[in-house]
């Protein structure tokens, strides 16, 4: 009766956990580039209506000027992507996309310094 009980809670977890991964849509985990440090969790989440940038908790990046968010394909970055600037260098951040972009269109995000035209770091979206 235990063991039937703990295979129930068991299945259900993975069910949930299922769904939950469903409902986030695509993600990936940051590498740094450029001598940067970025690591950390990203996923394409609902939000609001529409869709979202999520950074998750363990979200880091070391430092850099000017550090936004933005897409590229097949691992370099696209021009006009950019869809908000860090609030912190570190943590859970929400970027919501622009109702007109088609975020299937990327299969990369990147952490991007606007100022000096360089990827900080890039998470690739599967």
């Amino acid at each position: 009766m235990i063991a039937r009980t703990i295979a129930i809670a068991a299945l259900a977890i993975a069910l949930v956990a299922t769904a939950a991964q469903a409902a986030t849509g695509r993600s990936g985990n940051f590498v740094g580039e450029n001598a940067h440090t970025v690591s950390g969790g990203v996923s394409i989440v609902d939000y609001r209506g529409g869709k979202a940038v999520r950074l998750g908790p363990g979200f880091y990046l070391d430092g850099a000027p000017d550090p936004k968010v933005g897409f590229g394909q097949g691992g370099r970055y696209v021009d006009g992507t950019l869809i908000g600037a860090l609030r912190a260098n570190t943590g859970e951040q929400v970027f919501p996309i622009p109702a007109g972009m088609d975020v299937s269109a990327f299969d990369t995000v990147f952490i991007w310094c606007e100022r000096f035209s360089v990827s900080l770091g890039k998470a690739a979206l599967r």
